[in-house]
């Protein structure tokens, strides 16, 4: 299996010299990002520090940005996955911030555990302050976040209220609490003193059975274990958003109906009653994995968040970017 160790020698969050090395350039094709670098493209790469953590971060800038669209991933994923999401963002003309969480790819970090949910929020700020300060963030900024990176950028807006740093938040099948959180929450309690992690189970959270498979078989930055140390952070998050006032942010969000990942229903209750301009859109044979769901049911979802980032965007020339009349580009499965 590919050995991605040779890229936590990179240093810090830098820009990348074309070539790419070939150690960058082995990730990128592992991904299928390789594609997406091209003479019109900007990458920076490298590592950012916070919270005790060496996080791993990109930074794609096409010309004449948008804006910046800051990516949080979901739990068990990297920032390498989300390919589909990187090139509409990129044809739409947006710069986009991606970074592996704490304990996730190739960020430092117990692997898919955290101490407390205030360390992610942590993290994101520390990443906003470090774009800001290498001047790679054009407003407005748009957050969108995979599930447990909805619950992040959800947290960090409602801390702040009226102060919130974002123009706008999308949010795709967004974590409050799991499904069957009240069952497995009893069960947690009772083991979670005797036992630090428990097996993971690769369950198909999205149509695209390729894409499954991949995680099961060709990804070497998949954590195999449930870390009960992220569960009793989680556990004791819930609440602390329960207790939080509304915000009138705007907010876009994409949940799946046969999402079994998350308490979807729930979730969305809990969503809309936090976000009370929350634009919500369904569908009825969507998974967990919004952003690598098969390419018939990514497509729509993907309309409507390229529906919701034209409200942000200028006009540009249309060499420099889709114009808002072709919302969705056209993507290669």
């Amino acid at each position: 299996m590919t050995d991605f160790t040779p890229l936590k020698q990179l240093g810090l969050l830098t820009p990348m010299a074309r070539p790419v090395s070939p150690a960058m350039n082995a990730y990128l094709e592992h991904y299928r990002l390789a594609s997406l670098l091209t003479e019109n493209t900007d990458l920076h790469a490298g590592f950012f520090e916070a919270r005790g953590f060496q996080l791993w971060a990109q930074v794609w800038s096409p010309p004449k940005p948008q804006g910046t669209a800051f990516v949080v991933h979901g739990y068990f994923d990297h920032l390498g996955l989300y390919r589909h999401l990187l090139k509409l963002l990129l044809a739409r003309g947006w710069r986009v911030v991606m970074w592996d969480l704490p304990g996730h790819g190739l960020s430092s970090g117990a692997r898919a555990s955290i101490d407390d949910f205030g360390d992610y929020v942590g993290c994101l700020s520390a990443l906003t302050e470090e774009v800001t300060r290498l001047g790679l963030a054009d407003g407005p900024w748009i957050g969108i976040g995979q599930s447990t990176g909805a619950s992040i950028l959800a947290t960090d807006a409602l801390t702040h209220g009226h102060q919130t740093r974002w123009d706008g938040l999308a949010l795709l099948a967004p974590l409050v609490r799991p499904w069957g959180w009240q069952q497995s929450s009893w069960l947690h309690r009772v083991v979670s003193p005797f036992v630090r992690s428990v097996p993971r189970r690769f369950r198909p959270n999205t149509t695209d059975l390729g894409f499954a498979d991949f995680l099961r078989r060709g990804d070497p930055l998949q954590p195999d274990r449930l870390a009960l140390t992220w569960v009793s952070a989680m556990r004791d998050w819930i609440p602390l958003l329960m207790s939080m006032p509304p915000s009138e942010l705007p907010v876009l969000i994409l949940q799946g109906e046969q999402d079994f990942t998350v308490d979807w229903q729930w979730n969305l209750e809990t969503l809309t009653d936090k976000f009370p301009n929350a634009d919500v859109h369904r569908h009825p044979e969507a998974r967990h994995h919004l952003v690598n769901e098969a390419k018939p049911i990514r497509t729509p979802l993907f309309h409507e968040l390229s529906g919701f980032l034209a409200g942000y965007e200028r006009r540009l020339d249309p060499h420099d970017a889709l114009s808002s009349a072709d919302p969705c580009p056209q993507e290669t499965p």
